[in-house]
């Protein structure tokens, strides 16, 4: 059967049909045109009537008799007066013609005087970095029209530019990232100063464009963020570049934020944390945002080397194994927490060859967070100690596989004194208070999309995961809520967030799960130190010293007087405990220091004097 060819009218009839609309959308547009007057009154009637219709609804029903017996009147003189409906019928068209005007704001077509003079200065600053002269038809030249350079800008109320497109020549070199800067420098100084600045560039299409952003908010303070295990906020930043978004309250108001989460554990790229800034930039507020939002499912060390106490509202909480500001005690606790990354190591290791899930012990976080290390350096170099910064090569190399996480919190101005292994593990960074692109770039690893500030708020900077984009951040207000300066709602909310506490501020804390004691299995105050000789008894110890400290380093834990260790259990092995060091003789040698791995469970303890 021979196929029947297609109608005319659609086989060739593209052209006729394109003609025909064209025609068609003539026409409308013409009788719209001729229309208007009887458009614009017929919508002016309709507003009328609507207007009518709602004074009708609110009039009480009493006083609707009234209010006809009115309009009646009022007709009856328009119909007996001479001309009266002609003039009722002309003022009727009048209003409606008024009413149904176009309210829309009309737009100018282009920007006033002074718009333009600041468009014109800034296309004169860029035609030195623009301009070339091999080019034959130059798009930036001097004396030439900023129109074709600058597609769109949008200015704010006081006239200062907010957003602005600009394109360059092809040849111009925006693959390096010295001409990137210099051009931005540039735009954000004719731009103004103050504020900050997001460049974006499309080498395809040969556009730049500049947006300022909006400030970060700095009234959200610490808060239970809905996070999952391993979810760690350090803080937000600006809706273009999260997708994820966290309900926040704040006072009576709730709202969505977007967030920068921090994800750890065993399956997270980066394990470890460095965070730098200027002294009140915000980098001890937020290693107390971490803390906080550690103790939820996880344990707790906290090394101060300002020694300022600003973690003092953490001693003695449930979940926190150690608050440390000397150094002897900052070497015990990062010794302990070595000895407890291998045991964690060889304990999963053990069941993972037998085919059993990890241990318990072993799945929990361990955190341990340290402010100023570097203090610890100097105070550790001039009494002839070990760096502490030593022992943190174990929890930071094989940090991850155990569920140890390290977070640093050091000054600007004191990088140099980080050790390799800190510069090398921590992957996750944090900038806070004002610095230098330069500064800035040393940190994160790379230069950041907006242009930084020389005054910032408490807690602003920029945070970078890895190999990720550069966000800006504002850390959660997290103050010490024991400062005579931090105000009641600031101080109501961090006492909110903190765990009970287990034991008093100024007593040993105990453990409050069984943990295991071996190697690295003891607390971290328990492997300092287990002296040999007490008045001349001895306390028996299963393996021998490997290393020794003098008794002036030692802290003990205070045992009350005619008191014996009790019998521990099988499944709950017993912590050894520091004796006091006034218990020795004035006269007695010093004692060596032990490091405890376990004790029998009939060992003494000697008496209190």
């Amino acid at each position: 059967m021979a196929r029947r060819p297609l109608p005319r009218i659609l086989s060739h009839g593209s052209a006729q049909l394109a003609r025909s609309r064209d025609l068609a959308r003539t026409a409308a547009d013409s009788a719209t045109d001729v229309l208007h007057p009887l458009i614009t009154i017929m919508r002016g009637l309709r507003r009328l009537a609507s207007a009518g219709r709602r004074r009708w609804s609110a009039t009480p029903k009493d006083k609707r008799g009234a209010l006809l017996f009115l309009v009646a009147s009022v007709l009856l003189v328009v119909a007996l007066a001479p001309y009266g409906p002609l003039l009722a019928v002309a003022t009727l068209m009048a209003a409606a013609a008024w009413q149904g005007r176009d309210r829309t704001p009309t737009v100018p077509d282009g920007p006033d005087e002074s718009q333009a003079q600041r468009l014109r200065s800034l296309y004169d600053a860029l035609v030195p970095y623009f301009s070339a002269t091999e080019d034959p038809e130059p798009l930036y030249a001097h004396g030439g029209g900023w129109e074709r350079a600058f597609p769109g800008y949008e200015f704010d109320a006081t006239g200062r530019i907010t957003r602005l497109t600009v394109r360059y020549p092809a040849y111009f070199t925006d693959g390096e990232p010295e001409s990137r800067a210099r051009i931005e420098h540039l735009l954000a100084a004719k731009s103004g100063r103050g504020r900050e600045y997001h460049f974006a560039w499309d080498e395809e299409g040969n556009e730049l464009t500049l947006r300022v952003l909006a400030p970060l908010p700095t009234d959200l303070v610490a808060q239970r963020f809905v996070t999952s295990p391993g979810e760690t906020v350090l803080g937000f930043t600006d809706p273009t570049r999260v997708r994820r978004t966290l309900p926040l309250t704040h006072g009576e108001e709730r709202r969505d934020v977007p967030p920068v989460i921090w994800r750890t554990g065993v399956r997270s790229t980066e394990p470890h944390l460095l965070a730098v800034g200027q002294p009140g930039s915000g980098t001890s507020t937020l290693l107390r945002s971490v803390a906080l939002q550690a103790l939820r499912d996880g344990d707790v060390v906290i090394l101060d080397g300002g020694g300022t106490g600003e973690y003092a509202c953490l001693t003695g909480r449930d979940g926190v194994l150690a608050v440390e500001c000397g150094l002897t005690g900052a070497l015990a606790t990062l010794e302990w927490a070595t000895q407890e990354t291998e045991r964690r190591l060889v304990a999963a290791n053990r069941a993972r060859q037998a085919g059993d899930p990890p241990p318990e012990d072993t799945r929990r976080p361990l955190w341990i967070l340290l402010d100023r290390p570097t203090a610890f350096t100097h105070l550790a170099a001039a009494h002839g100690r070990k760096d502490p910064q030593s022992l943190l090569q174990v929890p930071l190399r094989h940090g991850r596989p155990a569920n140890v996480t390290v977070v640093v919190a050091e000054q600007l101005d004191s990088l140099d004194s980080l050790s390799e292994a800190v510069c090398l593990h921590t992957r996750a960074r944090v900038a806070l208070g004002p610095a230098t692109a330069e500064q800035l770039e040393a940190v994160l690893g790379a230069p950041p999309h907006t242009t930084p500030v020389d005054h910032v708020p408490a807690g602003r900077g920029y945070a970078r995961l890895g190999t990720g984009p550069v966000h800006r951040l504002q850390v959660p207000a997290t103050p010490d809520p024991y400062d005579e300066a931090t105000g009641e709602a600031h101080r109501r909310a961090v006492l909110d967030l903190l765990p009970p506490r287990t034991t008093p501020a100024d007593a040993e804390p105990q453990p409050t799960r069984p943990q295991p004691v071996g190697p690295g299995g003891a607390q971290p105050r328990e492997v300092a130190v287990v002296l040999e000789k007490v008045r001349g008894e001895e306390v028996p110890v299963e393996k021998a010293p490997t290393e020794k400290l003098p008794v002036d380093d030692v802290q003990p834990h205070q045992v009350p007087s005619g008191t014996t260790a009790p019998e521990p259990a099988p499944s709950a092995p017993v912590p050894a405990e520091a004796v006091p060091t006034e218990a020795a003789p004035a006269e007695a040698p010093p004692a060596e220091a032990t490091p405890t791995e376990a004790l029998p469970a009939k060992a003494a303890v000697a008496e209190s004097p």
